[in-house]
């Protein structure tokens, strides 16, 4: 049993990182990271090493706080709604825990094709977690 988070480097990566850290604490598992890019055109190179800089401080600070964890970076060509649903199957997930962003009125009505599909098709629970009000200084 896991915890599965997506992360991305913004508030609500980071937001939703945080918060599932508290469940796999508090739930005693461990906490499965994922960071899912559809690669090719898509993914730049300094794209691809921002996101290694903060995998790789992701890591660190878990491992710090003493969380059992588990990071991935899938570079596959699916979305990422797929990449996670897939991850959650895979390790039987508890809950998949995702952030969200404030949406224009018109993307409010569709919520965000990757949250969305991930609430719909998800295998478990999903937390969705809304960024920090002020960002919090690094």
């Amino acid at each position: 049993m896991a915890v599965v988070v997506g992360f991305v480097p913004t508030n609500e990566g980071r937001a939703a990182l945080r918060r599932a850290a508290e469940e796999a604490r508090t739930r005693g598992t461990r906490l499965v990271v994922i960071n899912s890019n559809r690669g090719g055109k898509d993914l730049t190179t300094a794209d691809a090493e921002r996101y290694d800089t903060e995998l790789a401080t992701v890591r660190r600070e878990l491992s710090e706080a003493g969380i059992e964890h588990e990071v991935r970076q899938l570079v596959r060509g699916q979305e990422p709604a797929e990449d996670l649903i897939a991850v959650a199957e895979e390790v039987g997930a508890e809950v998949i825990v995702i952030g969200l962003r404030r949406r224009t009125p018109v993307g409010k009505l569709i919520l965000g094709s990757h949250a969305q599909r991930i609430l719909l098709d998800a295998p478990c629970p999903v937390l969705a977690v809304k960024a920090d009000r002020t960002p919090r200084p690094r």
